[in-house]
């Protein structure tokens, strides 16, 4: 015990004086922003990915995420100690350790939980005593307990004796203005006090406010409530978009009126489908883990299933307004607006627009995109497109039978969209400031 105590006096002594080297593995939504404020703090950072393209950027001071600009990587490299790696054996010079790694599903919608094992295990090659390691990949609740902790023992060090564990869940909203990631409290649960006293003190460090949880189960529970939260009410308005469709009622107008109600009310928007890499995946984590407790998950399931139908319902809205023009969607031009899963960030990851994109394809459609923040289409898991960007004219405008928007970037001509598209299907409201339009809008 004695022991235990004075590795965790060691470890709080050095956070608080901020000698601690804090390490970050994965460099990317998550783990960059982390980085930067650690670094700003006065902390020696070290951080870790085997994307050498991101390394040489980190440690040149170059962004290359939309939201982080270089100004803000600089801060990185212009401090002492602070720089980017691919070598994990430097693991060993990390007294802190955060997991920022991605937490995909399989295709039968399964948690892929190979990123996370596959640290967990290169950092057991690598671990001494005294270290914290903190996880904040999303996932499902018992994965710091039965994934991340016995592939760190199988080091011969024990959790919470030899080496602290903690589970912290990212909370980043890329592109929102009204919040970073020194300004987003963060929730913390640790193995034991210890683990929990080390993890608080150093996020402390770097974050407007801590919230201690019992257990890194209730910190992970936490994350998945907060996402199935908005999955299931974003799934209610899709479902009411549908209906009111049918009653010739504007689900934004009824959305917008609702707003005004100052209690009992949050405004949740339709859109395309569900994008980003927390809200279309977490709420499967749950349902997953609840079958082991032979737990039924209707509610969350029909949310996930309402959601992943939305893409298919904007292609047959698509179809519909197409037919109405005398016009087939096979082999019509559609000029996809936005390849982001959201506005005015270049975050694909999930994005409906790649799903959107299948199925044009799928029913022969000739598929060409514009987005200001997306180039080119690069490899990614489930999809490998080699579509670019095309530019933003008049003249591409005319040319399409119809202009698909997917995703409402602010820095798009739309008045110009309405001024030479013939057909505009807008799944965002986009559209809806466009005092004059000859374009035909259809809502989808």
């Amino acid at each position: 015990m004695a022991k235990k105590n004075g590795l965790a006096a060691d470890l709080m002594g050095k956070i608080e004086s901020r000698k601690a080297t804090v390490g970050i593995i994965g460099l990317g939504y998550v783990g960059l922003p982390l980085a930067i404020e650690f670094a700003k703090a006065g902390y020696p950072v070290l951080g870790f990915d085997l994307d050498e393209r991101k390394v040489k950027n980190v440690n040149a001071g170059k962004g290359y995420i939309k939201h982080i600009p270089s100004s803000a990587v600089k801060e990185i490299t212009s401090r002492k100690n602070c720089r980017a790696t691919s070598n994990f054996g430097e693991l060993k010079k990390a007294d802190c350790v955060l997991i920022c790694v991605p937490t995909p599903l399989t295709s039968h919608r399964e948690p892929d939980m190979s990123y996370v094992e596959a640290t967990a295990a290169t950092i057991a090659k690598n671990i001494r005593k005294g270290q914290l390691i903190i996880l904040e990949s999303t996932t499902y609740p018992g994965t710091t307990r039965e994934v991340v902790q016995p592939k760190l023992e199988e080091s011969g060090l024990k959790a919470a004796k030899d080496f602290f564990l903690a589970f912290s869940p990212e909370r980043e909203d890329p592109g929102n203005p009204n919040f970073s990631t020194s300004t987003i409290p963060k929730v913390v649960g640790g193995l034991s006090a210890s683990c929990r006293n080390l993890a608080v003190a150093l996020y402390n460090s770097v974050v407007s406010a801590t919230v201690p949880v019992s257990s890194p189960d209730a910190a992970e529970a936490t994350k998945l409530l907060e996402n199935i939260f908005r999955c299931v009410n974003i799934a209610m308005v899709n479902e009411l978009k549908v209906i009111f469709e049918k009653m010739g009622i504007d689900i934004w107008e009824v959305v917008r009126a609702a707003s005004t109600k100052p209690f009992g009310y949050m405004p949740f928007y339709p859109g395309p489908g569900l994008g980003g890499h927390c809200i279309p995946i977490d709420p499967f984590y749950l349902t997953w883990r609840a079958r082991e407790f032979e737990t039924p998950t209707r509610f969350i399931e029909l949310a996930g299933e309402i959601n992943t139908a939305m893409p298919e319902y904007v292609i047959e809205r698509l179809m519909m307004a197409l037919n109405e023009d005398k016009k087939s969607l096979k082999g019509s031009k559609v000029l996809l607006m936005g390849a982001a899963y959201k506005k005015d960030v270049d975050d694909m990851r999930e994005s409906p627009s790649l799903k959107l994109i299948e199925l044009l394809e799928e029913h022969g459609a000739v598929v060409s995109y514009h987005d200001p923040f997306v180039p080119a289409l690069s490899e990614m898991r489930k999809y490998n497109y080699t579509m670019k960007s095309v530019k933003l004219t008049p003249a591409t405008v005319k040319a399409a039978d119809a202009i698909l928007i997917s995703t409402d970037h602010t820095d798009v001509d739309y008045q110009m969209i309405a001024n030479n598209a013939k057909l505009v299907v807008d799944t965002r409201n986009a559209m809806a400031k466009i005092k004059k339009s000859k374009a035909r809008i259809v809502r989808a």
